[in-house]
């Protein structure tokens, strides 16, 4: 049976993917904390032990609260540099991906619209995508396909920690809605499904038109 590892599984956009490969009878290891926290390097290593390989990986995980740039402090930038770039950079180093799997990355579209309210966020999350799109070719090699997908506005409880009046929020957006994690959970699902192995080393937008940027 194909088997598939997603990160933060427990909730939000995770869960939502979890479930969608769940229901085409696809293993699911839907991790929470407990299971591994990528901003402490001792638990990746421990669940590194545990699991050596998969068919499917689903790199994803919250991030940090906003906060203006003067106020960072050094042990911030040193969580958020393991929790969204060293964690998942040991991961791929010691994980093996099955020939013909896929690799998925949960972004955000700050990687493209830096927000100054989340600048911890921009700059990780960035970096790590530089690194991302350069394994990919790598990755190709054996067939494994790696998609970015960069959410934008989502239905999570994380989006209501950042968004006090979601309701006014909603109506500025293209969509006049928020987008829902079981998009994303279907739009991943349908990836796998049929067999769709072209579409890598690409970043998704997603996020109902309301970026400005073109690529």
């Amino acid at each position: 049976m194909t088997r598939a590892i997603v990160l933060g599984g427990s909730r939000g956009i995770g869960k939502a993917i979890s479930d969608a490969l769940k229901s085409i009878d696809i293993d699911v290891f839907a991790t929470s904390k407990n299971d591994i926290d990528t901003s402490n390097l001792d638990s990746v290593r421990t669940f590194l032990e545990k699991n050596t390989q998969t068919d499917i990986l689903v790199l994803n995980t919250g991030g940090p609260a906003p906060k203006p740039f003067l106020t960072i402090t050094e042990e911030d930038w040193n969580l958020y540099h393991n929790q969204l770039f060293l964690g998942f950079v040991t991961i791929l180093q010691n994980i093996k991906i099955s020939n013909g799997g896929y690799i998925f990355l949960i972004s955000s579209n700050v990687i493209k619209e830096p927000n100054a309210k989340l600048i911890i966020s921009s700059a990780y999350r960035a970096a790590f995508a530089e690194v991302f799109k350069v394994l990919s070719k790598e990755y190709a090699e054996k067939n494994i396909s790696c998609v970015n997908i960069a959410p934008g506005p989502i239905n999570t409880d994380r989006t209501r920690e950042l968004i006090k009046n979601i309701k006014k929020f909603e109506k500025t957006l293209p969509m006049k809605r928020l987008g829902e994690p079981e998009e994303i959970g279907n739009f991943v699902k349908a990836i796998i499904q049929n067999n769709i192995k072209y579409l890598s080393g690409v970043t998704i937008n997603f996020d109902g038109a309301n970026s400005n940027y073109i690529f």
